[in-house]
C-alpha cells in the first residue's frame, strides 16, 4: 500500500471534551523519519492498531474501528484513547486517501520507554487491487494456532483478543500456507476447534444459517463480520456465534473471510479439498461492503 498521507496525533486525555482537536494533529512527511529510535511499536510491536476501508473518500464503519482500538488499548493497559479525537483524525486522514478504493491505519503505540506519552499517528494510502481474489475466492489451509479454545478466557495476558502491531505470527502463518500451495490460513486450536484467518474473520453458512467463531474464544471480533451479519439479517437471514470445529469448516456449504480492506472472499479450498462456493452472494456482500456505510 503506497502512503499517501500521515499525521501525528498528540493523544488528548479521554475525559477531554473539546469539539475540536485539530490542533492535536501534525501533518508529516511520509518519506521522511517520523519515530524515535527507541519507540517500542518498533522494538516491540508494543502497541494496537486499526486499519479501516475507505471508499471514495469515505471511510467505513468507523464507529465500530474506535470502539475496537478503545478496547485493545484496555487490553494492553495503554491509556484510553479519547474516542472523538481518534474519530477526527479518521475523517482528517480520509479526506487524503485515493479516489477508489483507501486505507486509514490508525496506530496507538506506548511509545519510548519510560517516556512522557504514548504515541498515536494516522496515516491515509491506497488499497491493494482485490478485484480478482473478490471474483475467485482463496484457498486455504487449516494450522494450528498451539493452545486450547479456552486460553483467551483462561490467559487474559496472552492479548488474543487485541489488534496488537505484533503481527509476526500472522505473517509467519501466511508464508507457511503459500508453502503448502494455498492463498491464505484458517487457525485451528489444539483442540480442532476453528478461530479465525490471519488478518482476516471466518463465516461459514449451514443450510440456511450463517456462523462464526465467538469473539470469547480469543480472537478479535471482527468489523466487517459485524457488518455482514448485520447484512445478512436486514435479509431475513439467520446467523449466529458457535463453536466451529474443522470439520464444520471442511463441510460446510460455503465459506467466507471477511475484512476491512480485502472485503469479502470465498474459501474454494480446504486443505486442498474443494468446497462449494456462492458467487451471486459473494458478489451482494462485497457491494454492499463496498457502499459508503
Amino acid at each position: 500500500m503506497a502512503q499517501r498521507y500521515a499525521l501525528m496525533i498528540a493523544p488528548a486525555d479521554a475525559a477531554d471534551t473539546r469539539d475540536d482537536y485539530s490542533g492535536t494533529f501534525t501533518p508529516i512527511d511520509v518519506t521522511a523519519p517520523a519515530l524515535s529510535v527507541g519507540e517500542l511499536s518498533t522494538q516491540r510491536g508494543d502497541g494496537v492498531f486499526e486499519s479501516i476501508g475507505v471508499v471514495d473518500g469515505h471511510p467505513n464503519e468507523v464507529e465500530a474501528h474506535v470502539q475496537r482500538l478503545a478496547h485493545s488499548a484496555r487490553l494492553c493497559d495503554l491509556p484510553a484513547p479519547n474516542l472523538e479525537q481518534w474519530r477526527q483524525a479518521v475523517t482528517a486522514a480520509a479526506a487524503h486517501a485515493p479516489l477508489g478504493e483507501g486505507v486509514v491505519k490508525l496506530i496507538l503505540s506506548r511509545g519510548v520507554e519510560h517516556g512522557p506519552a504514548p504515541t498515536a499517528w494516522a496515516t491515509a494510502s491506497s488499497a491493494p487491487d482485490y478485484t480478482a481474489v473478490r471474483r475467485d475466492g482463496v484457498r486455504v489451509v487449516t494450522l494450528d494456532r498451539g493452545y486450547d479454545l479456552g486460553a483467551g478466557e483462561r490467559a487474559p495476558w496472552l492479548l488474543l483478543g487485541a489488534k496488537t502491531l505484533s503481527y509476526a505470527v500472522n505473517m509467519a502463518a501466511l508464508r507457511e500456507a503459500r508453502r503448502r500451495g494455498a492463498d491464505d490460513a484458517v487457525f485451528v486450536t489444539r483442540d480442532g476447534y476453528v478461530l479465525e484467518a490471519p488478518t482476516a474473520s471466518l463465516i461459514i453458512r449451514c443450510g440456511d444459517e450463517f456462523l462464526t467463531t465467538a469473539p470469547s474464544a480469543g480472537i478479535l471480533h471482527g468489523t466487517t463480520q459485524l457488518a455482514v451479519f448485520e447484512h445478512l439479517e436486514s435479509q431475513g437471514l439467520a446467523t449466529r456465534y458457535a463453536k466451529l470445529s474443522a470439520t464444520d469448516l471442511a463441510t460446510a456449504d460455503a465459506a467466507w473471510l471477511v475484512s476491512s480492506i480485502r472485503q469479502a472472499v470465498a474459501i474454494t479450498a480446504v486443505d486442498g479439498a474443494p468446497l462449494a462456493s456462492d458467487p451471486a452472494l459473494t458478489a451482494e456482500l462485497n457491494a454492499f461492503l463496498l457502499s459508503p456505510r
